[in-house]
């Protein structure tokens, strides 16, 4: 079995149930995704891509958002895709966000999509479940216009969080086979070295999470964007 049928295999049962009350749950945990929402900011008839979009929360709240822009999800587990669906129809947006099962790691993945490149590609607490989140990221870097933006927010490393509290937070998402990424900014500058990017990168509460930028150096001199 490949990498990613294995992960396939592994997501679907992890997310078999949960899939009905996932975003019920999440919104207590999964920090600083309307933020990135927010940070979007798409051109008028913009394409945007998330890399994992899980029940489709994120891209609907992001079309709803930004009425003027496509949107473009795809996942890996048939079960999340099947709940994302039901969740769009329902939110009447199926006009304007499309959905395609495939691994996030292959650029090529996104190809069934027929748009060339996008002008934002998103993740959003998707790293951290991507066994080679590394091959995510630049799969995402390959897909982007010259002049478009990656956005990520994912689990930080609780750098000013209690130990017990970081502790039983890890223990409590390797159950559900999560891993916050200690090299996620590492991976993160080495990609903007590599695709001529400025990097952003924003501790989130304390350090609980993580959100980062990756976006052209003029486009960021343009509207200040920092750098750390």
């Amino acid at each position: 079995m490949s990498e990613a049928a294995e992960t396939a295999r592994l997501m679907d049962g992890v997310y078999r149930r949960q899939r009905h009350f996932y975003d019920l749950t999440r919104k207590y945990y999964l920090l600083g995704r309307d933020l990135l929402i927010d940070e979007l900011q798409p051109p008028d008839g913009g394409a945007v891509l998330e890399l994992g979009c899980g029940t489709g929360r994120n891209l609907i709240a992001a079309a709803r958002r930004y009425p003027d822009a496509r949107f473009y999800g795809l996942d890996i587990s048939r079960q999340m895709l099947e709940t994302a669906r039901t969740n769009i129809d329902k939110a009447r947006l199926s006009d304007r966000i499309t959905l395609i099962e495939g691994d996030a790691a292959n650029p090529a993945a996104t190809e069934r999509l027929g748009v060339p490149a996008f002008d934002r590609v998103f993740y959003s607490y998707t790293l951290s479940m991507i066994p080679i989140w590394r091959e995510a990221l630049a799969a995402g870097a390959a897909r982007l216009k010259d002049d478009g933006r990656i956005h990520v927010v994912d689990f930080g490393q609780q750098q000013r969080l209690p130990g017990w509290f970081r502790n039983l937070l890890f223990a409590w998402l390797k159950s559900f086979h999560v891993t916050p990424r200690a090299e996620l900014e590492a991976e993160l500058q080495n990609l903007a070295q590599k695709t001529g990017t400025d990097l952003t990168v924003r501790p989130l509460y304390r350090g609980y999470a993580e959100y980062a930028e990756l976006r052209k150096a003029e486009a960021a001199g343009q509207d200040g964007a920092g750098h750390r």
